[in-house]
C-alpha cells in the first residue's frame, strides 16, 4: 500500500508543480515528486527481495488509492499544498502505527521513506502566508481539509473491510473495538495538532 502511495504522489505532486504561482514554488513541488519516486524504487526493491511481484502485492490498492486522489483533484496551488500536508500527513500517521509493528529492516524503511519533514515545513508555511494575506482563506481551506479526510477514511473503511489481514495487524492482532477507537483518536488528536499549526479548523 505505502509503494503504492509512493508511486501515484510522484504523479500527483508533478502534476500538482504547474499549478505553482512562480518557479522557486514549482521547483519545490517537482523536488517533493523526486522524492517520492525514489521512495517507491525502494519499496519495490524490498517487496522484490521478500519474493513478492511489486505489481501483484500493490494491485489490491488501486483502486482504493485511485478514488481517493480522483474524489480530490485540488483546483489550485494552496488546494494541492493543503492535500499535502493534511492528507499526506494522516498517513504518515497511519504508516507510523504500522511500521511500530514491524520487524527490522522493514520498520526502519518504512519509517525512512515517510515525507521529508522540509516539504511538510514548506507547505505549512505556504498555508500561513496565504491565510496571513487573506484570513478567509483559512475557512475554504478547512473546508477543503474536511473534504480530504472524508474521503480518506472512506477509502480507509473499504480497505480495511477487504484486507482483514491488515486491519488486524494495525490493532495490534487484536479486533476489539476499543484497540480501534484508541488508533482513530491518535489520528484524529495529530491531525488536530497539524490543522491547529496552520491556522485551519477542523
Amino acid at each position: 500500500m505505502l509503494a503504492y502511495g509512493e508511486l501515484l504522489a510522484f504523479d500527483r505532486m508533478a502534476a500538482d508543480a504547474r499549478l505553482a504561482p512562480d518557479l522557486p514554488r514549482r521547483a519545490v513541488l517537482s523536488e517533493m515528486a523526486g522524492v517520492e519516486i525514489a521512495n517507491y524504487r525502494r519499496l519495490a526493491s524490498r517487496l522484490a527481495e521478500l519474493g513478492a511481484d511489486p505489481q501483484d502485492a500493490m494491485r489490491a490498492f488501486v483502486a482504493p488509492l485511485d478514488a481517493y486522489h480522483d474524489q480530490t483533484e485540488p483546483r489550485d496551488y494552496l488546494e494541492a499544498l493543503t492535500k499535502a500536508y493534511v492528507g499526506d500527513g494522516i498517513a504518515d500517521d497511519f504508516f507510523r502505527e504500522v511500521a511500530a509493528l514491524l520487524d527490522a529492516p522493514d520498520r526502519e524503511l518504512v519509517l525512512d521513506v515517510l515525507h521529508d519533514s522540509r516539504y511538510d515545513d514548506f507547505a505549512a508555511d505556504e498555508i500561513r502566508k496565504a491565510i496571513g494575506a487573506d484570513p478567509k482563506v483559512a475557512n475554504r481551506l478547512s473546508m477543503w481539509a474536511r473534504r480530504l479526510v472524508g474521503e480518506g477514511l472512506s477509502q480507509a473503511q473499504q480497505v480495511a473491510a477487504e484486507r482483514v489481514a491488515l486491519a488486524t495487524l494495525i490493532v495490534s492482532g487484536s479486533a476489539d473495538e476499543g484497540a480501534v477507537r484508541d488508533l482513530l483518536k491518535r489520528l484524529t488528536n495529530a491531525h488536530t495538532v497539524r490543522m491547529a499549526a496552520v491556522g485551519l479548523n477542523n
